[in-house]
């Protein structure tokens, strides 16, 4: 039994050291934006337990700032001796040291998301491992992770938890704006919560919200179909509605930035 016992040790030890080593690069890292003076939000499973209290661990630090300002935070680590990367021009960074890194993200993958200086006028003061940072709000969580929908990651149950936990503080009217061209997500979202807490549904989410959406659902049939064959699965999850791109003649509805 003792035998059995000290193997799982060992075989613990090293894991326990790497988480360790993580945390510590990340507390550096929060050191050392604080110091660059540039500013950005933290986001990411921080930010879900800051609106949430759900703790589990994670295997990067997601940093938020505007595109302008990436490269400056990329430059400062760079000249700090870390390696620096230009991992996707259109919306990721990364810095690392040694197996361990934090993501620069200045916006989403499909380029809908973009952090703007609004994302910092409705941040929260917080504070990670005794250092002051600001949180990405609750209401750009919810939105950031509406589209995360793909086979390997799907962000549902995240946003149900930050509305049941953090529901009665969230200003709709701005998550409704945030969503608004693609409200039938947020509908989606809406309906997977009441599916998942029929308890708390009517306290958390209001009427009004759930009723203009419904509205604009039925709408939908009393206007003529498309002209054109649109999917825009891809907006959510590139990989598995590509079918859809490739060979079924569906026109890709994609977001283009000059």
């Amino acid at each position: 039994m003792k035998k059995k016992a000290l193997q799982a040790a060992e075989t613990l030890t090293p894991v326990n050291d790497k988480k360790a080593e993580a945390n510590a690069f990340y507390k550096e890292a929060i050191k050392l934006l604080n110091e660059s003076g540039v500013p950005y939000l933290l986001g990411g499973g921080f930010a879900v337990r800051q609106y949430t209290g759900i703790i589990r661990d994670t295997k990067d630090l997601d940093i938020f700032c505007k595109a302008v300002d990436y490269p400056l935070i990329l430059k400062f680590f760079n000249d700090k001796g870390f390696e620096v990367v230009q991992y996707d021009v259109r919306w990721l960074a990364k810095i690392f040291k040694g197996e361990h890194f934090i993501d620069i993200i200045f916006d989403s993958v499909n380029n809908v998301c973009t952090v703007d200086d609004t994302w910092f006028e409705h941040a929260q003061d917080g504070e990670y491992e005794g250092l002051p940072v600001k949180y990405m709000a609750a209401e750009e969580l919810v939105w950031c992770k509406t589209y995360v929908q793909n086979r390997e990651r799907f962000d549902g149950a995240d946003v149900n938890h930050v509305i049941l936990r953090y529901g009665k503080q969230l200003d709709w009217h701005r998550i409704l704006h945030r969503l608004d061209r693609h409200w039938h997500l947020l509908l989606a979202e809406i309906i997977n919560f009441q599916f998942v807490y029929p308890y708390d549904y009517h306290d958390l989410i209001p009427r009004w919200l759930f009723d203009e959406l419904m509205k604009r659902a039925q709408m939908q049939y009393e206007l003529p179909p498309p002209m054109q064959r649109v999917c825009r699965g891809p907006m959510i999850d590139n990989t598995q509605y590509s079918v859809d791109i490739k060979q079924w003649d569906y026109k890709s509805y994609t977001i283009i930035t000059i």
